[in-house]
This record gives C-alpha cells, structure tokens and sequence, in this order.
C-alpha cells in the first residue's frame, strides 16, 4: 500500500510575513496612546512608547503565528527585526522612566493568557480577546506617565473610556464572526453597549454619550445586517466590520480631545 507524499505548504507572501492579518489590532494599539496623550501633554517620548507597542505587538503577533505554524525559517528575519526592535525602545523608555517597570506586572501574565491561546489547535476564546485588551489598555497609564504632567483620577478616566469601547469591540466583532448566528451573545453585547451609553450619560461630558449611542446603534445593527446578508451575493465580511470599527474608533478620540474630562 502506498500513501501520497504530503503536498508542501504554500509560500507565504512577503506583505503577509511583515505585516499581521489582524487589522483590527491597530486601532487596539492606537487608541489608547492616543487617549493617554488626550489624558496629559504631548511629548516626544509618547511617539516612543507607540513605537514600543507597535514593536511589541508585531514580535508578539509574529512568534504567535510561527508558533501556530509550519513555516519557522520564514518567520524568523521579521520576529528577530520586531524583537531587537522591542528590546532597544524599551530599554531606552525604561532608562528614562525607571517606574515603566510596573506595567510588567499587568503584561506578563496576561501575556502568558495570550500566548495559551497561540497553542497549536486553541480557539482563541474570549478570554483570550480581553487579555489583548487589558494589555492594550496599560499604554493609557503608560503613555500618559512619560508625558511628565497628568493627573490620576483624569489618566483613570481615559482608562475607563478606552476599557469600555475595546472590551464592547471584542463583543461586537464576535458577535458577527466566532459568534455569528448566537442571538444570546447578540443581546449581551447590546446590553453591555446601552450600559455604556447610561454610564457616560452620568458621569461624562455630553459628547461621550453621543458616541456610546452610537456605539450601541453599532451593536444592534451589525448582527442583523449580519444574519441578512447572509447566503445572499454580498454578505457581511471582516473587512467590512472592520471599517465599521475604524469609524467608531475615530469617533472615540475625536470626543476624548473635543471634551477632556
């Protein structure tokens, strides 16, 4: 009896190697640097600690997908690339800001959550998702701290706002791709979004409550466009929430620079 030899893997494309498929994690990065500028002053060392995380998350997203993988040789130039890279900026920052050393204590052991679901054969879980985000959300405190001037109680705030969309994108972005057809799931995430649309109302400026209704608009409208475009000839794709998330990012920021808290 004779067995057909295993077909070989199909080259990766270069674009693929360097840059990750998961177009949603920039916003994830951006946003709360952003927020953590909007929470104190600019300067020059918040363009370091984004430069940082964007290292960090490539080499971090690179060793994930080597590790899921078959192909080690052709991950290896970008994860040694996006790790020299990590490693300089963060000794630099660190030098600098010697109390930078702290969010380690968030990130380590989220970062052993994260890499659990990088296992050969994991779905990534939705533990695994708010892991991602409780690292993210550590850049708020962080880019505001390196600023020299911020205040606790506003940096917090802007923590909380950044908290509260990330963890609501997690919930709608599964609703229409893991979760999709999960009407439970649906109505969690609407009701976590109506939530957020009360709390801002309370304890916010107005504009804050402008976004989170329409963010809560968001996460009613897009698991229904979901379920009927479905099957039909231009159903709900990735990119499309993607761009969906994009513009509700924009708005995030734009209402966290229009009304400091």
């Amino acid at each position: 009896m004779t067995t057909s030899p295993r077909a070989a893997p199909r080259p990766v494309a270069a674009h693929r190697i360097w840059i990750p498929r998961q177009h949603g994690a920039w916003a994830m990065l951006l946003l709360p640097v952003l927020l953590g500028v909007a929470a104190s002053e600019p300067s020059p060392w918040q363009l370091l600690v984004a430069i940082e995380a964007l290292a960090a998350y490539l080499a971090s997203t690179t060793f994930q997908t080597w590790f899921r993988g078959r192909r080690p040789l052709a991950y290896r130039s970008p994860l040694a690339v996006y790790t020299s890279l990590a490693a300089v900026v963060g000794v630099i920052l660190l030098l600098r800001f010697p109390a930078l050393a702290l969010a380690a204590l968030v990130a380590v052991p989220l970062g052993v959550i994260v890499f659990r679901g990088a296992q050969p054969g994991t779905r990534r879980d939705l533990a695994n998702s708010l892991a991602q985000v409780a690292q993210a959300l550590v850049l708020v405190p962080v880019t505001a701290w390196v600023s020299g001037a911020w205040d606790p109680q506003v940096v917090v705030a802007y923590t909380l706002v950044a908290a509260g969309y990330q963890v609501g994108t997690v919930l709608v972005v599964r609703s229409v791709l893991r979760e999709r057809g999960n009407q439970a799931f649906a109505a969690f995430s609407a009701a976590f979004h109506v939530a957020l649309v009360v709390l801002a109302a309370l304890t916010l400026p107005a504009a804050y409550a402008v976004v989170a209704v329409g963010l809560a608009a968001r996460a009613v409208a897009l698991p229904i466009a979901q379920r009927r475009l479905a099957g039909g000839p231009r159903p709900l794709r990735p990119v499309h929430v993607g761009i969906v998330e994009g513009i509700a990012s924009l708005a995030v920021v734009l209402a966290s620079f229009a009304a400091p808290i």
